[in-house]
């Protein structure tokens, strides 16, 4: 039988961040709104930098959210109204009965279970219990030398194949979107 090593605190952190992951992934290529997927897509990216935090990735936490949450998904959202990819009739009727309710009441659950976690997990005090067996946390100076240091000298390839991707991406996606434009002013 396999030993569970981590305390339910971390546990609770785990499977919120992976019913994040999840929900977010799904509400990504499920919804017709491009404005809500990239919504969801910030749901999803919450979730990754919240189960980064649980790996004392405070540094790759924080990227997440300022550059990928932040600036990424604002880049994404521009591109949408600027091109009117977005304008579809408002719906006079809530699409799903009850949404503001449920949203609410999730909006409640997350800000106590969040409180609750600060109060009673080693995240307070930056080091973690004796119960867990764990050692203090480092003060992240010399991982985020070391990430940096990797990331520019051992995987540079890799970083700018990515750039390049993420640059291509935007492109199509203009490029979609004015033939969808086109074709309607023809119409």
């Amino acid at each position: 039988m396999l030993a569970l090593t981590t305390t339910w605190p971390d546990l609770l952190v785990f499977v919120t961040a992976a019913a994040l992951i999840v929900v977010g992934a799904l509400g990504v290529i499920s919804v017709h709104n491009p404005v809500h997927a990239a919504l969801s897509l910030i749901v999803t990216l919450f979730g990754v930098a919240l189960s980064f935090l649980e790996q004392s990735a405070d540094f790759l936490a924080a990227v997440e959210i300022i550059v990928y949450a932040g600036a990424i998904v604002v880049l994404i959202l521009f591109v949408i109204m600027f091109l009117g990819v977005d304008r579809h009739p408002r719906d006079e009727v809530e699409p799903l009965v009850g949404q503001r309710a449920f949203a609410a009441a999730g909006a409640v659950v997350t800000v106590g279970g969040l409180i609750f976690l600060m109060a009673k997990s080693h995240w307070v005090t930056g080091v973690m219990s004796a119960s867990t067996g764990g050692t203090p946390l480092a003060s992240g100076q010399g991982e985020i030398t070391q990430l940096g240091q990797s990331v520019f000298t051992t995987y540079l390839v890799a970083f700018e194949v990515t750039a390049a991707l993420l640059i291509i991406a935007v492109l199509g996606a203009v490029q979609l979107a004015r033939r969808d434009r086109e074709s309607e002013v023809e119409q």
